[in-house]
């Protein structure tokens, strides 16, 4: 469980660091501005993200291709859930505000979920060799 919260963490600072100068540097080259709720509701969809993407072990049982969708779906699920609850708190969003969040969800998402499935799967095969490798001295030492 340590190492687990442990990863969790650095996966969350990497990633809203990431998403934070990236949506920086957009709102200063077109002019943008800001504020705390966006910042407040960026690091919340950080965390969804981070979260669903680690348990990616619950879903073994599926296929790669499954598994991504079914933790993208569960993940936007999760994003919208928060997005509605800040417009009946905050202010409603309009039909655009919500493509629009759909979009600034999935483009980095899916960026993110291929580096953590890139990492993941070259972790296993990495640990597949090292298991061939036991194996096969297990086998000339019989």
């Amino acid at each position: 469980m340590k190492d687990f919260i442990k990863s969790y963490l650095l996966e969350l600072c990497c990633s809203y660091t990431i998403v934070s100068v990236i949506g920086a540097i957009i709102n200063m080259i077109f002019g943008y501005q800001t504020n705390n709720v966006n910042v407040v509701i960026m690091f919340i969809f950080c965390n969804i993200a981070v979260f669903v993407l680690s348990i990616h072990k619950l879903f073994d049982a599926f296929s790669p291709l499954s598994m991504i969708i079914i933790q993208y779906v569960i993940a936007l699920g999760l994003c919208f859930l928060v997005i509605f609850i800040a417009s009946l708190i905050i202010e409603p969003v309009s039909p655009r505000g919500w493509f629009e969040f759909f979009r600034s969800f999935t483009i980095p998402y899916i960026i993110g979920a291929a580096f953590y499935y890139y990492r993941v799967f070259k972790e296993t095969k990495e640990q597949d060799e090292v298991i061939k490798e036991i194996q096969t001295k297990n086998k000339e030492n019989s």
